[in-house]
Order: structure tokens, then sequence, then C-alpha cells
């Protein structure tokens, strides 16, 4: 404590222990020892005249973020008897500090996360989720909506009367452009982001009815150095047998087993792919 050489052992080990008591600092283990870290002046007052098992609780669900945490995890980091964990939750609830979220990768699941908070897409399924229930009709919509435009784009470009060269870049649109058209038709009800676009785009290039290539962009960005461009083509062959089932084009293929919200044996594409 080279900073403080006016200040005993003794005196400095009493302020410490008095701010440890009074939940102002946290007690880390480092390489060369113990390190003391000061806590969120905010997040303290928030859980202010809260007990010492309350404060556990409520800093272990700020760490879980806004991915959340499950009951269990929670019991596992706190140790502390089930009853008594679930009247800490429910009074967290009550009092608007936490909430709890029903994850769509387990029906009966919930975690928590602080109140204030937006789940992230792990958790609520995203912009194809709705109380836990896959929006088929909503992405087939989406899927014909963007396939439209671009349709459109590559006839108006044939009916220009350019060039080959100049015919097939102009029947190129960004995925910024196609998720500017799909928010003008005001056809969601949520706010769709340029990579929610990009996910039907990509179920449409597996269908075989888009192409994309990349082009380097006009930014400085770092992020945005590269554009992704689409147009409307016509299949020259039938698409291969995976592409065919529903499982090739499926936008939430990756979310998909037993037991989800989306599975195998509730699909009713998979059904009416099987009767066909």
């Amino acid at each position: 404590m080279k900073h403080m050489p006016m200040v005993t052992a003794q005196q400095r080990a009493s302020a410490i222990n008095r701010l440890l008591s009074t939940g102002r600092i946290d007690v880390l283990k480092g390489a060369g020892g113990l390190i003391y870290r000061l806590k969120d002046s905010q997040g303290t007052n928030v859980i202010k005249g809260a007990d010492n098992q309350e404060k556990l609780v409520y800093q272990i669900i700020t760490d879980a973020g806004n991915k959340g945490i499950w009951i269990r995890d929670i019991r596992y980091k706190c140790n502390i008897m089930i009853t008594q964990l679930n009247k800490i939750l429910r009074n967290l609830e009550s009092k608007k500090l936490i909430k709890s979220v029903k994850s769509v990768a387990a029906s009966k699941k919930k975690v928590y996360m602080l109140f204030n908070l937006e789940p992230d897409q792990s958790v609520t399924g995203g912009a194809w989720f709705s109380d836990q229930d896959f929006e088929s009709e909503f992405v087939e919509v989406l899927n014909q909506q963007c396939f439209k435009f671009l349709q459109q784009k590559a006839t108006a470009a044939k009916e220009a009367k350019q060039g080959p060269i100049a015919q097939r870049n102009a029947s190129y649109a960004s995925s910024k452009e196609v998720c500017k058209f799909i928010t003008e038709l005001g056809i969601s009800k949520v706010q769709l982001s340029v990579a929610d676009i990009e996910t039907i785009l990509n179920t449409l290039i597996y269908d075989g009815k888009l192409e994309m290539t990349v082009v380097a962009s006009q930014s400085s960005s770092a992020e945005d150095s590269q554009t992704k461009l689409y147009r409307a083509v016509t299949p020259i062959m039938q698409p291969a047998g995976l592409m065919r089932i529903p499982c090739g084009v499926c936008p939430v293929f990756d979310r998909c087993h037993e037991g989800g919200a989306v599975s195998p044996s509730t699909c009713v594409y998979m059904k009416d792919w099987l009767e066909f």
C-alpha cells in the first residue's frame, strides 16, 4: 500500500472489512494476492436494504447479463436452499429488480436477468419466435417478399436494354436495400435487422432462387469493408435432395432439437414433406 504510507496495517484492515460489510467493494484473488475492486454504486443503491443472501443472488444474476441464468445454476453458485432461493427470487421480482424469461431452448426452462435488460436472441429466438412459437407463416411471407423485390430488380434491369454486364450489375441489390424495402412494407411487427434479412436471403440461396456476391465497400469502417449483393436467378437444374427437404432451407435449423420449441417431431413442414 505504497499510496497510503501513513495508514497502518490495522487501520487498513479495519477499513477494508467495513467496505466489504457494507457491500461497497469486492475482493478477488489475483496472481500476486488479493485484489480489491470498487462496486458499481448504482447497483449498490438499487439493492440497498437487502440482506447478504439477496445481494449475493442479485450479483450472480447481474453477472449473467442478458443471456440470463437458470435457477439451478444460481443455486450452485450461491449454495442456498431451494425454498429460500425461490423466496429471494420472488422478492427481487416483486421489487422489479429482476425478471424471469422463458427460453426457446426448452419450453419449461426460465432464466433470470436484470429487469431492465433486453433478452439475448439465444433466449428469445429473435424475430422468428413469438411467445416461444416459431412464426413459420411470417418467415414464408418474408421469403416471398424478398424474392419478389429481387425479381422486380432483375426485370427492371432487363427492360433497361443495357449491355449484358451492365444488366447483370443492375440486377443486384444489397442486403441493406432489401431490409429497407421490407421495413417500408410494414409487414413485420418487430424491428428486423440486416442480419435477420440475410438469414432469409440465405434460405433463398439454398433453394436456388438467388445468388450472392461480395464486393469491397466504399465505407471507411472496418466492419463495413465488404458488401453482400444478391440477385434473383433462374435455376438451371433442380436443387439437391437435401435442399428440397424442409431442413435444407429452414432459417432456424441450428435451433431444432427434440424437446425444443422447434423439433423434428412437431415440424408441420417435415410431416407434409413425408406425406407428399
